[in-house]
């Protein structure tokens, strides 16, 4: 046990610091609980309670919720949390948490096996600091719960390779990833079919020595992608895309009207105006503003609550250290730099097929190859910088110093700032709202709720809390 913990010490503390920065004060930042998070609370609850969701159906595969379908995986392992711990903010962030811790050891493993030990214990270390993968282990995002999902069952699959018993419980993570987030649903069934073809031999041979290993694989993969696919096919899998889609109502109205002021003949604007052009242009558009440099590294994202405004998603300290990073990758032709950058470039597809692009949320499947290649850079730029005959720890503690003072200002402004100027962003005051109204009951005949900074009556039930059968029977 002292030679384990001697030999990876900077690992474990690592791991500290990455649950040390998702546990404190976990209840009060972000502010509130916003009306995603208020939602899979008390889907959850009813779930624990009465084994159906705020609208009656027993055991759902999609939760109705507002109207916007969410998917499963998250909301019954928050009712798993509420019945340790209770109806309580920590509860519903809880399986947030603990995947963004879990991002953390999983990409520390994933990047050993592919690279080195080095390589490994930097890129962790980012995605336990790192503004993209630090905001979105706070808040109770099935996103984040997916990615985790993802990243684990890569490196499993990786490590399955060599040890067969792994691939089962890898299909397995896969599978649940794409009953957690939307995102996934597009993102990793592509990357599969890159993982089969990248490592076609390996897989090969272990068929020939385990046909049994394999053909349970893969029914673990069809037992969830095929119902995935029928759900998708049907009214309530579709819902969600149908309001965030690129082709809406303000879609068609832009194309009728450039049809209408154009100045080639009706037949000719119908060929260059249309659905399949509009589509095909902002999809583009959408996937290269992933890359640009105000969403990874000086802006960030649009959305008040997956980013910081103002923030990049990734600290400036390493806007050298990717581009070296992504320069090593593209000369150094192995099978894992091409794994990493068709990971890369895959994982922007999901929300460039949304509006609002580039999105935090939508486009977490990225992570942690921003990460790891910010790590592979630095490690590319000390072996280049030998001949400066500047010592090689040196600049390991300028660089980490420099990370440091760059987290402690952004943790800064996340605690303090944050918190206080984008609170309306959490629908902070609903809770107080709702505190007010039950010592205030009996004093009224009718109590009239704000619906502008969200749905009210979820966090009512969440914070009364009302009991789901009698919310349900109640005319």
């Amino acid at each position: 046990m002292r030679d384990f913990l001697k030999k990876n010490s900077l690992f474990l503390l690592i791991v500290v610091l990455a649950i040390a920065l998702r546990f404190v004060i976990i209840e009060k930042v972000p502010p509130s609980l916003n009306w995603d998070e208020i939602s899979h609370g008390y889907n959850a609850y009813s779930i624990l309670k009465t084994g159906k969701d705020e609208w009656g159906v027993t055991l759902p595969a999609i939760f109705r919720a507002y109207g916007d379908y969410k998917l499963p995986v998250y909301i019954y392992l928050t009712a798993v949390s509420e019945l340790i711990f209770g109806l309580n903010v920590f509860s519903v962030r809880l399986p947030s948490i603990l995947a963004g811790i879990i991002t953390v050891i999983a990409t520390y493993l994933l990047v050993k096996k592919l690279f080195n030990g080095k390589v490994a214990l930097l890129s962790s270390f980012l995605v336990a600091i790192e503004p993209w993968s630090f905001f979105l282990s706070r808040g109770a995002f099935e996103a984040n719960l997916a990615l985790a999902f993802i990243v684990s069952g890569i490196y499993l699959f990786i490590l399955g390779l060599e040890k067969y018993k792994y691939l089962p419980i890898s299909a397995l993570l896969l599978g649940l990833s794409v009953w957690t987030y939307n995102s996934a649903r597009i993102f990793v069934p592509i990357f599969l079919i890159v993982l089969t073809a990248l490592y076609w031999q390996e897989l090969a041979k272990i068929w020939e020595r385990n046909k049994k290993l394999i053909t349970f694989s893969l029914a673990l993969v069809a037992l969830f992608f095929i119902p995935m696919f029928l759900q998708l096919a049907s009214p309530s899998g579709r819902a969600r895309y149908g309001k965030v889609s690129i082709i809406d109502e303000g879609a068609v109205a832009q194309i009728n009207e450039k049809r209408a002021g154009s100045i080639y003949p009706p037949i000719l604007s119908r060929l260059t105006s249309n659905k399949g052009t509009f589509f095909v242009k902002a999809f583009v558009k959408n996937y290269l503003s992933h890359f640009s440099f105000d969403f990874l590294f000086t802006k960030g994202g649009s959305h008040y609550q997956f980013s910081v405004p103002g923030r990049g998603l990734i600290y400036t300290i390493n806007i050298l250290f990717f581009l070296l990073g992504l320069y090593h990758l593209l000369t150094n032709r192995t099978r894992e730099s091409f794994l990493l950058l068709v990971w890369f470039l895959l994982s922007p597809i999901p929300s460039s097929l949304t509006r609002e692009a580039p999105h935090v949320l939508r486009a977490i499947t990225m992570l942690p190859i921003p990460m790891v290649v910010s790590a592979l850079g630095f490690f590319y730029f000390l072996e280049k910088t030998e001949r400066l005959k500047i010592s090689h720890k040196t600049l390991t503690l300028v660089y980490l110093i420099l990370v440091i003072v760059f987290a402690g200002n952004y943790l800064k402004t996340y605690f303090s700032d944050y918190k206080q100027n984008y609170s309306w962003a959490w629908q902070y005051g609903y809770k107080e709202a709702v505190d007010y109204a039950k010592n205030n009951y009996s004093r009224y005949d009718k109590i009239i709720v704000t619906k502008k900074y969200g749905e009210p009556h979820e966090f009512f039930l969440f914070f009364w809390p009302w009991e789901p059968e009698e919310f349900r029977e109640d005319p």
